[in-house]
C-alpha cells in the first residue's frame, strides 16, 4: 500500500479518534471547569490564535518548494531553502515573544467584561501559550518536510499517538484538580516532546540536511512572494471563526464563548475530515503542474478527490442534523442548544468549500493563492461586521450566521474565478459530484427522519439511531450513487482484507 494511501487511512483514524476524545473529553472538562473557565481558556485560545498567524504560512511554503525541488532534482536548493526558512522563523519567533508582551500588558483593554481574578488567570494562561507558541511555529518545520518528501505514515501515526497520550494525561490531571492552567502547560510540554522526536526522523530517517550555501535576498522575497498570501488567507481564517469569541468575550460574558466556543468546536470536527485529504495532494498538484496536466487532468483529480470527501462530509452532515439536537442534550446538557445551531450553520457554509479543496491545492501549486486570499480576507472581514449586527439580535447566532453567509457569497466568486482564471471545468465538476447523490441524499434523510419519532433519549437509543443512519446511508450510497471509479476503489479494499484474513 503506498504512502498516499496508509497516510490517508492515518489521517482519517487519527481525525476519527480525535473527534470522538474531543467529543468526550469536552463535557468532562467543562465539567471539571466550570462554563467560566471553560470560556476563560477557550476565549485566551482565541487571541493565541491570532498571534499565530505570524507563521507567515511558512509551513505550506515548505511543502510547495521542497517537492518542487526535489522534483527537480536539486539537493543544494533544497538545503538552502530549509535553511533560510529556519533563520526567518527565527526572526518570527522573537516577533511572537515582543507581541505577546504587549499583549500581556495590555490584556484588559481587549477583555474588559472580565473580573479581576479572570484577569489573572487569564494573563498567566497567555504567557505559557505565547511560550507555547514560539517553540510550535518552527517546530511544525518538520512535519512539513514529511508531506513534501511523500512521507506521510509516520508524522500521522506520531499524531495519532500524541492525541492518545494528551487525552489519558488531560484525564489524569483533571481528575487531581488541575484547573486550565494545568491543561495549557500540559500542552507544552508535549508539542516539545513531540517536535523532537519529529526532528530526529527527518534527520535520522530521511537524511534531511538544512545548510546555508548563500543568504540570497532574491531567495527569501521568492519565499515571501508565495507565503504571504498564504498569511494573508490565515488572516481571514482567523476572522473566520475565532473572532466570534473575542467580539463576544467584549460584548457579553463568558457563558456565550462558552456556547459559541462548543458550537465552533463541532464545526471544525466537520472540517478537518475534509482538509485531512487536502494536506496528502498539495505534493501531487505541484507535480501535475510542473508536469503541464491538461486543466482536463486537473478537473478530473478534482472530481475524484471532491466526490470522496462529499461521501464523508454527507454522512457526517445527514447524522448531524437529524440527531444534533439529542446529541448535544445528552453531552453538554440543554445549556448548549444554540451550539447545535451555530454548529449547522457552519457545517451548511463548509460543506462546497471542502468538497472543493484540491481546488486550494492547484492555486498553491499555481502560486495564484492570492486571489483566493484576499477575496476571503474581504468577505469574512465584512461577515465579521454583520456578524456584530446581527449580536443585537442574538449573540451567537447572530455572529455565526454573519460570518457564514459572507464566506459562502466569496465561494460563488472563486468558482467563477476557477473557471475564467484556472480554466477548470467547475460546471461538469458539479454535475458529476451531484448527478445521483442530488437525489439519493434527500432520499437517505427522508427514510431516517422517522427514527426521531421514537421517544425517550439516552446514549443507547442514540447509538442506534445513529447505527442505521449510517448502514441506510452506505447501503443507499453504493447501489444508487457510486461509480465505476468507487465501486472498483471499494470493492479492491474488501478483497484484500479477504486475502490478508485467509493468509
Amino acid at each position: 500500500m503506498s504512502q498516499l494511501k496508509k497516510g490517508a487511512i492515518l489521517s482519517y483514524g487519527t481525525i476519527f479518534l480525535t473527534n470522538a476524545l474531543g467529543l468526550v473529553l469536552t463535557p468532562f472538562i467543562i465539567r471539571k471547569l466550570g462554563n467560566s473557565e471553560y470560556g476563560l481558556y477557550t476565549l485566551v485560545g482565541s487571541l493565541i490564535a491570532y498571534i499565530s498567524i505570524l507563521d507567515f504560512g511558512l509551513n505550506n511554503t515548505i511543502v510547495r518548494f521542497v517537492a518542487k525541488y526535489r522534483a527537480q532534482n536539486d539537493l543544494k536548493k533544497e538545503e538552502n531553502f530549509l535553511a533560510t526558512t529556519m533563520l526567518i522563523y527565527a526572526f518570527i519567533s522573537l516577533i511572537i515573544l515582543l507581541v505577546g508582551i504587549g499583549f500581556y500588558y495590555n490584556i484588559h483593554s481587549f477583555f474588559n467584561k472580565l473580573s479581576t481574578i479572570e484577569l489573572a488567570k487569564a494573563k498567566k494562561l497567555f504567557a505559557i501559550l505565547i511560550f507555547n507558541l514560539t517553540i510550535t511555529l518552527p517546530g511544525g518545520t518538520f512535519n512539513a518536510i514529511c508531506s513534501a518528501y511523500e512521507k506521510f505514515v509516520f508524522p500521522r501515526a506520531l499524531t495519532l499517538i500524541k492525541y492518545l497520550v494528551r487525552a489519558l494525561l488531560i484525564f489524569t490531571i483533571l481528575m487531581l484538580n488541575a484547573d486550565s492552567l494545568g491543561l495549557v502547560i500540559l500542552d507544552t510540554i508535549l508539542n516539545c516532546v513531540f517536535i523532537t522526536i519529529s526532528a530526529f526522523y527527518v534527520f535520522k530517517f530521511l537524511k534531511v540536511k538544512i545548510k546555508l550555501h548563500e543568504l540570497s535576498g532574491y531567495a527569501i522575497k521568492n519565499i515571501f512572494s508565495y507565503s504571504i498570501w498564504i498569511f494573508v488567507y490565515a488572516i481571514a481564517s482567523q476572522f473566520q471563526w475565532q473572532s466570534g469569541q473575542i467580539v463576544l468575550g467584549a460584548i457579553s460574558g463568558t457563558k456565550f464563548i462558552a456556547i459559541y466556543s462548543v458550537g465552533v468546536l463541532l464545526g471544525s470536527y466537520y472540517a478537518t475530515f475534509s482538509s485531512a485529504i487536502s494536506g496528502l495532494f498539495i505534493p501531487k498538484a505541484v507535480k501535475m503542474i510542473a508536469n503541464n496536466n491538461s486543466e482536463k487532468e486537473l478537473t478530473d483529480t478534482m472530481i475524484l478527490v471532491g466526490r470522496l470527501c462529499m461521501y464523508i462530509l454527507f454522512l457526517i452532515f445527514g447524522g448531524f442534523l437529524l440527531f444534533g439536537k439529542n446529541f448535544i442534550e445528552l453531552w453538554v446538557g440543554e445549556t448548549y442548544f444554540d451550539s447545535w445551531l451555530i454548529a449547522i450553520i457552519i457545517m451548511i457554509g463548509y460543506t462546497i468549500p471542502l468538497i472543493q479543496i484540491f481546488g486550494n491545492s492547484i492555486l498553491e501549486a499555481k502560486g495564484k493563492y492570492s486571489f483566493k486570499a484576499i477575496l476571503n480576507l474581504i468577505f469574512l472581514s465584512l461577515g465579521v461586521l454583520l456578524g456584530i449586527f446581527l449580536t443585537r439580535f442574538n449573540p451567537t447566532i447572530g455572529m455565526i450566521f454573519g460570518i457564514c453567509f459572507c464566506w459562502i457569497m466569496s465561494q460563488i466568486i472563486l468558482n467563477y474565478y476557477y473557471i475564467k482564471v484556472i480554466r477548470l471545468d467547475i460546471k461538469r465538476f458539479f454535475i458529476e459530484l451531484f448527478k445521483r447523490m442530488i437525489y439519493v441524499f434527500p432520499l437517505i434523510l427522508l427514510i431516517t427522519s422517522f427514527l426521531n419519532i421514537i421517544n425517550g433519549i439516552n446514549w443507547i437509543i442514540l447509538g442506534i439511531k445513529i447505527l442505521f443512519y449510517v448502514i441506510v446511508y452506505l447501503i443507499m450510497v453504493y447501489k444508487f450513487s457510486f461509480n465505476e471509479y468507487e465501486l472498483n476503489l471499494v470493492n479492491g479494499l474488501f478483497k484484500k482484507f479477504k486475502i490478508n484474513k485467509n493468509e
